[in-house]
């Protein structure tokens, strides 16, 4: 395993030992231990990942901070939604642009293109990265399955694609996504989608998301004008095919719960922790 991945798996069990014992607000020395761990390696370790100590990363679980972090964003959010710039869409400085296929290549399901794909890792375990010609066309992380399961379910969006196993390729897409390599280039990260109408706006509406502020399925509903279709919206945040690039993983329930996550619940608390961890970082 490689070892980027074995150091997110042990920062995903702090997290769940965090969450399941932040009534009594464990010391350091537990959660060391319950990742196997010295005190001095878990929180060097835990620095280099989230940036900030495991006391603070438990502040940013809680459910009182996501209720707070929701009330706060609201008003960023309805200047980023009205304004239609494309700054609250970049990630790590990069611009990111959405190219959607036609309806003919929509239902030509990935015939004649070639498709790029790779296993890579992240700050998040590894990830399965694809790649065309005119962009990004899926991200996911590896869970239960592996890597195989991973495959299938890619080869499933893109059943008539010839896939190419290129890794050396990939990796400088994923370096750019997740390690900030190039980020003061204006170059987009171009993304290309199969989807209905309905999931691209909704696609196109979370990459107007910043990092570090989440919004509801509520609130993503009545932006696109459909008041009372928060569970459609979540179908189509469900179905995001490009993890974290697009950030489907700051929309959360208007009560303040995290709610579910494609790629699993602590994944998803991590990401949203790991990026208010770095919000707070620019802002000190």
């Amino acid at each position: 395993m490689h070892l980027g991945n074995r150091d997110y798996l042990r920062i995903e069990r702090a997290i769940l030992f965090l969450e399941e014992n932040r009534d009594r607000q464990p010391e350091l020395r537990e959660v060391a231990a319950a990742v196997g761990l010295s005190e001095f390696h878990f929180q060097r370790l835990f620095r280099r990942w989230a940036g900030i100590s495991p006391k603070r990363f438990l502040q940013f679980l809680t459910l009182e901070h996501a209720k707070r972090l929701l009330m706060a964003s609201r008003s960023v959010l309805d200047t980023a939604y009205e304004s239609g710039l494309s700054s609250p869409s970049r990630l790590h400085d990069l611009f990111v642009k959405v190219e959607a296929m036609t309806p003919g290549e929509f239902r030509a399901k990935g015939n004649g293109v070639r498709v790029s794909y790779g296993f890579h890792s992240s700050p998040f375990g590894e990830c399965l990265l694809g790649i065309t010609g005119r962009g990004i066309c899926g991200l996911s992380f590896i869970q239960q399955g592996g890597r195989r399961a991973a495959l299938d379910e890619f080869r499933r969006q893109w059943p008539e694609a010839r896939l190419v196993h290129e890794p050396r390729l990939t990796r400088l897409y994923v370096d750019r996504i997740f390690n900030g390599a190039e980020r003061t280039s204006d170059r987009p990260l171009t993304l290309l989608v199969r989807g209905t109408n309905f999931q691209l706006k909704v696609w196109q509406a979370l990459l107007r998301i910043p990092m570090g502020m989440v919004t509801s399925y509520g609130e993503l509903a009545a932006f696109l004008g459909v008041p009372r279709g928060a569970r459609a919206v979540g179908g189509a945040v469900g179905r995001n095919p490009i993890a974290f690039v697009i950030p489907c993983h700051r929309v959360i329930q208007a009560a303040g719960a995290t709610g579910g996550y494609g790629s699993g619940p602590s994944r998803k608390k991590a990401m949203l922790a790991w990026e208010a961890a770095r919000s707070a970082g620019n802002r000190e």
